[in-house]
């Protein structure tokens, strides 16, 4: 490609568009599955197995940031999804909306991280689509995302599982994605080496599905932790408590919600899963998650309480309690 820029006509359907197609997605993208010269792709799917589809879009600025960017977070996101509903995500689709004026360079650099990611995974990106939108009508980049799964049709899992007593557990820090975003901006005279959690949770999910008593897992991404913690108790009508001194959170997190007036339970996990487990099986989750990478800090958090309560309780350090709310207000510009 000639070009440094993205044109309007990269969107046509005529030359520029064909060789953006072939020159860069297809060079960074290519799998036996992928033919930009259908309309329609030839998947396969395993009888005996539930078919899992989950649907997504991405919009990020900055594009590019500490840990990741636009392209990696579209990948990893999708296949946590899939991964927390118990399935073992197999294909993506990817729909890029470009906006004109849109260095190439950095096109690149998205899709070949795109490619790494779906190739790390295992999971080929094996149809899409190409839109070029005029200035200004867009964020830079925005993307869509289908993934389908499969799941053996004997796990059952669902937040009607739950029960009073269970346990909640996170495989990691939390708001490390948000602040990073935050902080890759430069707003507010902030700057700092914070990486994203962006990442796949497939092999801690999958550690977890070994255990007995497994209820739940969900990944907590817009909305943070207490937005997962306040559907358990929208869904079950029960109560759940936290124990402050038991959620991971880094250092650099805490200090620009302090400084920011920020609450890290509502900040955005984009590599973080969080599971609800019975109690007798609570140590053994524990374990299974501590085994596989990305789940090395793996910590319980809190608990499930009976329905006189039906909040979430953050048991703080100093013996108090503060209740986390259901978010109504977005906490930062949207991230992810």
């Amino acid at each position: 490609m000639q070009e440094t820029h993205i044109s309007l006509a990269h969107g046509n359907g005529g030359r520029f568009m064909r060789e953006l197609i072939d020159e860069l997605f297809v060079k960074h993208l290519a799998n036996e599955f992928l033919d930009t010269t259908v309309d329609a792709a030839r998947i396969e799917f395993e009888w005996g197995y539930d078919t899992f589809v989950t649907t997504d879009g991405f919009t990020v600025k900055p594009l590019e940031f500490p840990g990741g960017n636009i392209g990696s977070l579209a990948v990893h996101g999708t296949i946590n999804d899939l991964s927390v509903a118990g399935a073992v995500p197999k294909y993506l689709t990817l729909n890029m909306f470009i906006e004109e004026g849109l260095e190439i360079a950095q096109l690149e650099r998205i899709v070949a991280s795109i490619g790494v990611a779906a190739r790390d995974a295992e999971v080929p990106v094996v149809a899409g689509d190409t839109k070029v939108v005029a200035r200004g009508e867009g964020g830079g980049l925005y993307l869509a995302t289908t993934g389908f799964g499969l799941r053996n049709s004997r796990i059952d899992l669902g937040m009607c599982r739950i029960r009073e007593g269970d346990v909640l557990l996170v495989n990691g820090p939390i708001g490390d994605h948000g602040t990073a975003v935050l902080l890759a901006r430069e707003e507010f005279g902030l700057r700092g080496d914070l990486k994203s959690d962006s990442a796949s949770v497939f092999e801690i999910a999958q550690a977890l599905l070994m255990v007995d008593g497994l209820r739940f897992m969900r990944d907590p991404t817009r909305g943070g932790l207490a937005s997962v913690a306040n559907e358990i108790v929208a869904a079950t009508g029960r109560g759940v408590r936290l124990k402050e001194s038991s959620v991971p959170i880094q250092e650099p997190v805490r200090s620009v919600c302090d400084m920011l007036g920020y609450d890290p339970y509502y900040l955005a996990c984009e590599g973080r899963l969080v599971a609800v487990v019975d109690p007798h099986h609570a140590a053994s989750a524990l374990s299974a998650m501590r085994t596989v990478a990305g789940g090395t800090a793996s910590t319980i958090i809190g608990r499930v309480e009976d329905d006189s309560k039906q909040h979430v309780v953050l048991e703080t350090e100093l013996g108090g309690e503060r209740i986390l709310e259901e978010l109504e207000d977005d906490p930062l510009p949207r991230i992810c």
